[in-house]
């Protein structure tokens, strides 16, 4: 027991003695030694190190800015920003969107990340993500209601202002009326009935959707397109009429009057369920989806898009406008970086689940918002049957027979589907096809599902793109390289056949001036006049000419010779006057500058001079 006592005082005066060593280190300076009653003090606090307090003036060294990571979390139509450190966990972010979105965790799949599926334990930071990212909440266990897929918009749209354009068909007029989404069907229709006098009972409308059942329902959840959306409106002919049920069924929708002496109940006009959910005959509607026959694919999927956003809205798929073919060439034939998946949307307006499908799935802002960024999304309406033959023919020549007999075999009530197909090196893959009994989240997970089995393959496909080009660069390298060589060789030879051609002609000139020159030689030296003798009795005077060479000339002229006959004598040895001047040794005096005409005895060339030849500048 004492044994113990004493280990335990010596570990304590240990710790408290290198407490002290390290304080002082820290303070810079000496510290006077402890009281007693220092001895029993605490020990320091957590908020420091064990031993070593961490001095104020030098903390702001030790800590570090962090770094703030910004996520945008998209759950079916809702949409959450969030702001958080890099040293945060993906439990805390599932956290914060239990709270904003009242999804509970357990239920919660987050999904988006690049490095694929994290646990809840996995710290940012280690998952190295940039600055913005986005991420998606799928709950496959949790079933979509229509207060979960639609009161989260109910109440932006009730602020929203919608643009009703309405044609009063029998005075020819339209009318650009603004409402807001607050506001009711029995509203429009009174302050109609303000504007044209045609009372509310025996108003007669088309464009209404066929959600728009109810008089009493407001604009933003009548189903109408925002911002704006097209009306007519006429008199009905009689009240009998409107006793019986029309011929254009969802698209004109019958007034009620439910207020006042102004309106009757005519419940009897709302639309039923069987035309909510696509299950009235095709002749209930409009137009269809898209044109039999068309000659034009790009034609009828502009038809196919415009009525589609006519019955569902303005958010949806980007359409490819164009044959499947160039949608294929698109997605699938560029740069691997720039390749893409085709989804290919089947629609039937023959099926009950294809205005759920469109309305509640195609349209979901997640769902549009990942076909835009990762497929090519191209089109077709089958409900004719024209339209379908004319799709499987598509299907086989550019998917072969397996893809075609797969569309065959789906019946009526299986469509809408959505075929994701991948495009491979030597034939192009349907990894899946996605009928229309799906949700959003299940819709999602396939999608992403696809994603990643394309990623992985685009990843291959990158990597033997750069080296094919890698090895090309390579090879045009070398072919440059080759070029350039020959080309030099080319250049090198052609410049030694010009300089050769241009020693020829050189030469050529050289010889034709030497047999000029000395043609004129000979004729000089044979006009030159015969030499006089000295016993003449005549006045010679006799020259000596000393020549560049250091040879001397020498000959006699009568002193009544012109100096022309000088000149023509030195030509006549090879020294032209044009290139030689003649010059007297003292006093020096240039001849070839005196008049040719003047005689000898003029120039003071007699009896006799010793000149010299010198070439002219």
């Amino acid at each position: 027991m004492l044994s113990r006592i004493v280990r335990i005082l010596l570990a304590r005066s240990f710790m408290f003695f290198l407490y002290t060593c390290c304080y002082f280190s820290s303070a810079g300076g000496a510290v006077p030694p402890p009281s007693s009653s220092s001895s029993s003090s605490s020990p320091p606090s957590s908020s420091t190190s064990a031993f070593c307090p961490i001095n104020p003036t030098t903390r702001h060294i030790v800590e570090r800015q962090p770094r703030m990571l910004n996520f945008r979390v998209e759950y079916r139509q809702r949409s959450v920003e969030l702001v958080l450190e890099e040293g945060s966990t993906v439990g805390e972010i599932k956290q914060i969107l239990e709270t904003e979105l009242g999804v509970p965790v357990s239920k919660m799949q987050l999904k988006g990340w690049k490095s694929g599926d994290v646990s809840d334990s996995t710290v940012l930071r280690s998952l190295h993500l940039p600055k913005n990212n986005s991420l998606y909440v799928l709950t496959p266990d949790i079933a979509p209601t229509a207060s979960t897929s639609k009161n989260s918009a109910l109440q932006e749209s009730l602020n929203q202002n919608f643009l009703l354009v309405i044609s009063h068909r029998e005075a020819q007029r339209d009318y650009s009326l603004n409402f807001p989404g607050s506001r009711t069907i029995q509203e429009v229709k009174r302050n109609i009935s303000d504007l044209t006098n045609i009372p509310v009972r025996h108003q007669q409308w088309e464009g209404w959707p066929a959600s728009a059942s109810d008089d009493s329902m407001t604009l933003a959840v009548s189903g109408i397109s925002y911002p704006c959306h097209h009306l007519s409106v006429c008199r009905r002919s009689s009240p009998a009429n409107a006793q019986e049920p029309t011929e254009e069924c969802a698209d004109v929708h019958m007034i009620s009057d439910s207020e006042g002496d102004d309106f009757e109940d005519a419940s009897e006009f709302g639309v039923d369920d069987s035309e909510m959910f696509g299950m009235g005959s095709s002749s209930c509607r409009k137009s269809p989806m898209m044109p039999e026959n068309s000659e034009n694919e790009a034609d009828a999927l502009l038809h196919f898009t415009a009525e589609f956003s006519s019955r569902y809205g303005e958010t949806h798929p980007m359409f490819f406008i164009g044959s499947l073919e160039a949608a294929s060439q698109e997605a699938f034939y560029g740069k691997a970086r720039d390749r893409k998946l085709l989804a290919i949307y089947l629609h039937n307006d023959d099926s009950v689940l294809s205005n759920v499908f469109c309305s509640q799935m195609m349209c979901a802002d997640s769902i549009v918002s990942y076909l835009s960024q990762n497929f090519i999304t191209w089109a077709w309406d089958v409900t004719k049957e024209a339209n379908k033959a004319r799709l499987l023919t598509m299907c086989t020549r550019h998917f072969g027979s397996v893809v075609t007999q797969t569309i065959r075999t789906y019946k009526t009530d299986q469509f809408p589907l959505l075929l994701i197909v991948m495009g491979k090196r030597t034939s192009n893959e349907v990894l899946n096809v996605i009928q229309g009994n799906t949700t959003v989240d299940e819709l999602m997970m396939r999608l992403m599902g696809a994603m990643e089995i394309f990623t992985a393959q685009q990843q291959e496909d990158i990597k033997d793109e750069d080296e094919r080009e890698a090895r090309e660069m390579v090879k045009r390298e070398q072919d440059e390289a080759y070029r350039v060589s020959l080309e030099a060789d080319r250049k090198k030879r052609e410049a030694q056949e010009r300089e050769e051609a241009e020693q020829v002609r050189l030469e050529q000139m050289r010889k034709e001036q030497e047999e000029e020159k000395e043609a004129i030689r000979l004729s000089l030296e044979q006009a030159l006049p015969p030499e006089p003798v000295e016993e003449s009795g005549e006045q010679i005077s006799k020259l000596r000419i000393r020549t560049p060479s250091g040879e001397f000339l020498e000959r006699r002229f009568l002193g009544s010779c012109k100096l022309q006959v000088l000149f023509d004598f030195v030509a006549s040895k090879g020294y032209p006057f044009e290139e030689f001047k003649l010059l007297t040794t003292f006093p020096r005096r240039n001849i070839t500058q005196l008049d040719p005409g003047s005689t000898l005895l003029e120039a003071k060339l007699f009896p006799q001079e010793t000149l010299f030849l010198e070439a002219k500048e």
